[in-house]
């Protein structure tokens, strides 16, 4: 108790409200979810989560399609702006579905990713606000995408497109009075060419979506490949920084055994938090809104909830060890990856 009065009252009160919860037994599985629901609201309502020292730019890849990228994209890009930080989403993917859940327009014809990778055009001139949170921004995708990697193959700096983009938008923020982007998430499209090539090259850090089925852990050292060639020859930053299990079913024993092994692999990487089954997620798409915002008090809403959390908490106090450190500020590392250009050649080789 006496901890608890070391706490602020807010805290306190919400300490206190967890601690009247009935305790549940592992022989009462639906008493534990309605409880870990509860104490998910309660902790989690109305709470800010703390602002990165920078913008933090992160890609959700895997190249296994179904797995939850896009779900994941959108969800924690909204639990995190609804938390009072400000929020881009970067939607590299032709099909176009983070365009969708976030409510922006993407018919043929709108400014999008596509003017912004292909023609050169300011990211500022296309990016769109969602209708739904106000602290959340989009570049959308349209169906012009589908044929970028075509056309990409023959530029220069095509690796390099997107960063060079982005740098632009944030200075371009900043030059013009408003907030800076605390975080910038990028989705990917099932593939690992040439869009997600750029993807990796703008970010700092890999959030990996892995869906609780034994296929989902096939695919993953080919990733991790391909992220290792990346740091080699373009972006030396990047790192896996985050792996979340998705499409989690606790009542059955493949769902335990995969969220095991994934576990004992990636102990530091791996969310505590895991992100279930719910039909409320797969719903929400189609009313053009993430289920943060169609269905705030699902299983599903709380779990990206909470696995928002971490992904900030994790990340405040990381970047301010890198401070600690002395490591070079996102800008040094985004200079010397230049001088690494002259090796993307290689990487085309080995991987295309």
């Amino acid at each position: 108790m006496a901890q608890r009065h070391d706490l602020d009252p807010d805290e306190s009160r919400r300490a206190a409200l967890v601690e009247s919860l009935p305790a549940v037994t592992d022989d009462t599985p639906l008493m534990a979810q309605l409880q870990q629901d509860a104490r998910r609201r309660i902790e989690l309502r109305g709470r800010r989560f703390p602002r990165p020292p920078q913008t933090r730019v992160i890609t959700v890849a895997n190249q296994k399609g179904g797995v939850g990228k896009t779900t994941t994209t959108v969800n924690l890009a909204a639990a995190l702006a609804q938390a009072g930080l400000n929020v881009l989403v970067l939607d590299n993917d032709p099909q176009g579905n983070a365009s969708t859940a976030l409510g922006v327009e993407h018919r043929a014809g709108t400014p999008s990713i596509y003017e912004v990778l292909v023609d050169g055009a300011p990211l500022a001139e296309a990016v769109q606000q969602s209708p739904d949170v106000p602290n959340l921004w989009c570049l959308p995708a349209t169906i012009d995408l589908s044929g970028a990697e075509i056309e990409l193959v023959s530029m220069v700096a095509r690796e390099t497109r997107l960063r060079n983009a982005l740098d632009t938008y944030l200075e371009w923020r900043v030059a013009n009075g408003q907030e800076r982007m605390d975080y910038v998430l990028v989705d990917c499209p099932p593939s690992l060419g040439l869009l997600t090539v750029n993807a990796f090259v703008v970010a700092r850090e890999v959030l990996i979506p892995i869906q609780c089925e034994y296929y989902a852990l096939e695919g993953l050292s080919q990733l991790l490949k391909t992220i290792q060639l990346i740091q080699a020859h373009l972006n030396p930053r990047l790192h896996v920084s985050t792996i979340l299990l998705t499409m989690y079913d606790a009542r059955t024993n493949l769902a335990q055994q995969v969220a095991t092994e994934v576990r004992t692999h990636f102990p530091e990487r791996t969310l505590r938090t895991t992100v279930p089954r719910s039909v409320r997620i797969s719903e929400a798409p189609s009313y053009g809104q993430t289920v943060m915002t169609y269905d705030p008090g699902s299983s599903g809403a709380l779990a990206y909830l909470e696995a928002a959390r971490e992904v900030a908490e994790r990340g405040a106090v990381e970047m301010r060890d890198d401070y600690t450190d002395g490591a070079p500020a996102d800008g040094d590392a985004r200079n010397a990856t230049h001088e690494n250009q002259a090796a993307a050649p290689v990487l085309q080789e080995e991987q295309w």
